[in-house]
């Protein structure tokens, strides 16, 4: 049974194109990433599932609920975490929380029970009387996410979810989300444009200028991209490029200052590179593929910053 169905959804900003023609569904007790660079789409997807943007053409179900025909029923059966803070600073922990509570209805002792179960699940229960503007990045996130649990959603939409953490709060924090799609069943949907992120999901949907470009697990993804990736540092693209493509006929993808080539049997060409074209690079490396270089397979180009939309 699926937790999330989405038809051929589109949405413009005016005259521009956010989603085109997006489809893809989510089971339930899944963790489905969607990754793309920041533009591509991404949060303008969440902000419709969430019932804060319009249906404008296409469809879509959450937890077995009609976005555009039931949103009250879609926003009970949701958890939402966005990119910006919503934590009250002046306020401790415990009360972000109760004040979330009350939002959905609960009080009295089913409240204080709710609030203890989740800030017992997130690792928050010794900050309790803490004033959120005083906790780390790692910690004003955790309880962002033990908000969003407090009325036991099915489905937690999660937008960039470790956005400004360190490596080590950000795998802290995936170690506590798979921990709740295990003991709960809860569906994930989190968008990403962090590789470590996406290899974390079960299943990942490629987002780019708005449309979903690829979908599978993330080793499916990779072996879209056949043999080794060799990427080589230069500071002439241009040159290097057009010699590689004549003497060694490489399809070569040129991204600013690097050059990427995939081939099978990487090594040799990497041996062929280093002897042939000596002083002509910086640095020369040959890897497996990465959910990048799918990324780049498919675009022709890498997951750069930018505004999202």
């Amino acid at each position: 049974m699926s937790s999330v169905e989405v038809e051929q959804l589109e949405f413009r900003y005016g005259e521009r194109v956010a989603l085109r023609d997006v489809s893809f569904a989510v089971s339930a007790g899944e963790v489905f990433g969607l990754l793309g660079p920041n533009g591509g789409g991404k949060s303008t997807l969440f902000r419709v599932l969430s019932t804060l943007l319009p249906i404008q053409k296409g469809n879509a179900r959450v937890a077995g609920h009609d976005v555009a025909n039931d949103p009250d029923a879609v926003r009970r059966s949701i958890g939402v975490t966005f990119q910006s803070p919503s934590l009250d600073g002046k306020l401790t922990v415990l009360e972000n929380l109760r004040h979330q509570g009350h939002l959905y209805g609960l009080s009295g002792a089913k409240l204080k029970q709710r609030c203890a179960e989740v800030m017992d699940q997130l690792g928050v229960a010794d900050r309790a009387k803490d004033f959120t503007e005083k906790l780390s990045g790692g910690l004003k996130r955790r309880v962002e996410i033990a908000k969003c649990l407090l009325h036991a959603p099915e489905v937690l939409l999660l937008d960039e979810p470790s956005s400004g953490l360190d490596p080590g709060a950000r795998h802290s924090l995936w170690e506590i989300l798979l921990g709740l799609r295990n003991e709960s069943n809860v569906t994930i949907l989190v968008t990403t444009h962090l590789m470590e992120e996406a290899d974390r999901c079960d299943r990942l949907g490629v987002l780019d200028a708005g449309e979903l470009i690829a979908s599978g697990t993330p080793n499916e993804l990779r072996c879209m991209v056949g043999g080794d990736s060799l990427l080589i540092q230069t500071e002439n693209p241009e040159t290097l490029k057009a010699k590689l493509q004549e003497q060694f006929q490489a399809e070569v993808i040129q991204l600013g200052d690097s050059l990427r080539i995939e081939r099978e049997n990487g090594h040799e060409l990497l041996a062929q590179i280093a002897t042939q074209c000596e002083g002509e690079f910086r640095s020369l490396t040959l890897g497996k593929p990465t959910l990048e270089d799918v990324f780049i397979k498919l675009t022709g180009r890498d997951l750069s910053a930018g505004e999202d939309a």
